[in-house]
């Protein structure tokens, strides 16, 4: 079924949903996004990223602590990760000027003792941080925000603490949006995924999958896999699939293969307005996998990369502004995941909880 909305630009769409070009859109706030794997991140380092258009220092503190920083010394505008990390302060290479890892200065090296002075009020924005399953989360959102407010990021199911076994990142050159939107395509699989071990357009044929809300977003109910998807029949067992969706950009497959678990997360998270970057992270319980990891990691590289190139593919045609459509049933995620950015957006400028605008059902395709 056809429908009129409005993109979020706030322009009426044709007789099938319009979707947003992706370019100039405030970024989400309030949440949380991936920033790293944990293993990337060694104790008493820092590293720099840009991540939703700010600069952002990450560190591990000597304890073993994450941490996240606006990447800016506040006296003359030097990156901080410029300078050095002792494991307890961060001094900028510039003036030497020293800063906590909760972004309080401690120390300005050229203030003379008859100087009425209190560095203490100085100082640099916080961002919250969460190292959860090996991976490093931040928090952004309003730097007084409570810890209720705040929460905690997402858990992957049934794995406990486990880091994920194969982590792969690529770097998306567009707009978050159609980052996120193509990860929740169900109908591109047999043309960008061709190949012997997961789809062809031989094997197309119609599907049915029923649909519900869920926290921040909407989950494919659990099911067995389709017929055409080869590559989760190397997991042996009785197998069942539920995929989950939320805000900002998070995608969670979970796998019941027989007695064992695999989970992927992907995680898309903004870097400016015209890159984006997505990494998978896969965690598994059969130790068989583990040993099959060098094989495995190719698969995950070309899969997340012709995803990317389609992307680039993409992006001709993009510059020249053109109207997108979205259509029942197959684009119908994509109409939820808009709808969903409008409302928490609502939400926050409001002053009042999210209320979830998906209404699940059973949606169709062929693929």
């Amino acid at each position: 079924m056809a429908e009129t909305v409005q993109d979020q630009a706030g322009r009426a769409s044709g007789p099938a949903t319009r979707a947003d070009k992706g370019q100039g859109a405030a970024f989400l706030t309030d949440l949380w996004y991936f920033a790293l794997p944990g293993r990337a991140l060694k104790p008493g380092r820092m590293v720099h990223k840009v991540l939703l258009g700010e600069p952002v220092l990450i560190g591990r503190d000597r304890a073993g602590r994450p941490f996240a920083l606006r990447d800016i010394c506040p006296h003359r505008g030097i990156p901080l990760s410029e300078g050095r990390f002792d494991g307890t302060e961060v001094e900028c290479a510039y003036h030497g000027w020293r800063f906590d890892t909760g972004g309080t200065c401690t120390a300005i090296p050229s203030v003379v003792e008859e100087q009425d002075f209190q560095v203490g009020r100085i100082t640099v924005r916080r961002y919250p941080t969460r190292e959860v399953q090996g991976n490093v989360w931040i928090w952004f959102g309003d730097p007084g925000a409570d810890a209720e407010r705040i929460g905690e990021p997402p858990v992957m199911p049934e794995i406990g603490e486990a880091s994920g076994k194969l982590v792969e990142s690529q770097r998306f050159p567009c707009a978050v949006d159609h980052a996120v939107i193509g990860l929740m395509d169900p109908a591109h699989g047999p043309f960008v995924h061709r190949s012997w071990w997961w789809r062809s357009r031989k094997s197309i044929h119609k599907k049915a999958k029923t649909f519900a809300a869920s926290d921040l977003g909407f989950t494919m109910v659990r099911h067995a896999p389709s017929k055409n998807s080869a590559a989760y029949k190397i997991l042996g067992g009785e197998i069942t699939t539920e995929i989950s969706f939320r805000l900002p950009g998070v995608r969670v497959e979970h796998i019941k293969a027989g007695r064992h678990t695999v989970v992927g997360l992907t995680a898309v998270t903004p870097v400016t307005e015209t890159e984006t970057e997505v990494t998978q992270t896969i965690y598994w319980t059969n130790p068989w996998l583990t040993a099959a990891r060098p094989l495995l990691r190719p698969f995950v590289q070309r899969f997340l990369d012709q995803d990317r190139q389609m992307v680039i593919k993409q992006q001709e045609g993009l510059a020249f502004d053109p109207a997108l459509m979205l259509i029942d049933d197959a684009d119908t995620q994509a109409k939820w995941y808009f709808r969903c950015k409008k409302e928490w957006q609502a939400a926050r400028d409001e002053g009042r909880p999210f209320r979830n605008p998906v209404q699940g059902r059973t949606l169709f395709w062929y693929s």
